[in-house]
């Protein structure tokens, strides 16, 4: 039977936390890391984070994932698709107490204690076209493909801190970049859109949105906008936010609020004894690498209370 006191879905910040201070606690720790370094891989430059002044985003989430991995996490690069609540089975120590399964496509895997760490995944338009040309023009990580960009014209839907952030990544591939806003303003950082306003390549159009996405059979090759007028564009990045992925959290029962996140109270404790969440995934109303860590940190910390109040118990 494979049995671990703790199993920690996700491998990005707030996950690779959890999992190191688990190993710390001496558990016998076990993380599915479907993407290694998480969301924030896909970030340029994190200049927030205290005590580091300026790491690229991939480098971040690999420090943060071998410093887990150097304390003596364990790591599978899998996807979990099922979590339940069940007994532990016959055969072992904890036979008959509670505790949790969780599947992928291959295997099964039991543990006393579970954190989610599953965060967010990018939100799509849903306009013609987008499907049909995702990775033909259409993409959904500047600092991934804007070398595929160099010289090119492309455009960024969204009037976020993200949006702001990938122009700037793209201003320094491409030609030329626009920012299509559906309202008349952006709610990025000031010192973000500053960065924006002052680039020469960068022009931000307001009140603008996309109908439709076109182009032949290899790419796409510009885009209709609502107002029935027609933009050429080489490219066409979408950063438009996230949706929470909290359906294991959702088929264990735990409470989730109207956006789908894991309601957590302040040790990282979900509404289910034993169930633990961190990060993008949670309640948590500031969204940063930082909160999240700390999130992972609480989990561990709860999980290891949890699991020697069991052994008292016991």
């Amino acid at each position: 039977m494979n049995f671990y006191p703790i199993i920690v879905v996700g491998g990005g910040v707030s996950g690779a936390s959890a999992a190191m201070y688990a190993a710390r606690f001496n558990l016998k720790t076990l993380v599915f890391a479907e993407q290694p370094g998480g969301l924030i891989t896909t970030t340029h430059l994190v200049e927030n984070y205290p005590g580091i002044k300026s790491i690229s985003g991939p480098k971040m989430g690999m420090v943060f994932l071998e410093h887990a991995k150097e304390t003596g996490a364990e790591f599978k690069y899998e996807t979990i698709v099922e979590a339940q609540k069940v007994k532990i089975p016959q055969g072992h120590e904890y036979a008959g107490v509670d505790g949790f399964r969780v599947a992928t496509k291959s295997d099964e895997y039991f543990c006393l204690t579970l954190v989610l760490a599953t965060g967010t995944e990018h939100k799509h338009l849903n306009i013609p076209g987008e499907q049909e040309y995702k990775n033909k023009g259409v993409s959904y990580c500047a600092l991934c493909d804007a070398g595929f960009f160099k010289e090119k014209t492309v455009a960024i839907v969204g009037g976020g801190d993200t949006s702001a952030i990938d122009a700037n990544i793209l201003s320094q591939q491409c030609s030329k970049v626009y920012v299509l806003v559906r309202k008349d303003y952006m709610k990025a950082e000031p010192i973000n859109l500053k960065r924006i306003e002052d680039d020469p390549k960068v022009e931000i159009l307001y009140n603008t949105e996309v109908s439709t996405i076109e182009g032949n059979a290899e790419t796409m090759t510009h885009v209709m906008l609502k107002d029935g007028s027609k933009m050429d564009l080489d490219g066409l990045f979408v950063a438009i936010g996230w949706n929470t992925k909290s359906e294991l959290a959702k088929q264990l029962g735990a409470e989730l609020n109207a956006r789908n996140e894991v309601v957590i109270n302040r040790e990282a404790e979900t509404s289910v004894p034993g169930l633990y969440a961190a990060g993008d995934v949670t309640d948590a109303h500031f969204k940063q690498a930082i909160i999240g860590a700390a999130e992972g940190v609480y989990a561990s910390v709860q999980a290891f209370n949890y699991i020697q109040n069991l052994k008292t118990a016991a």
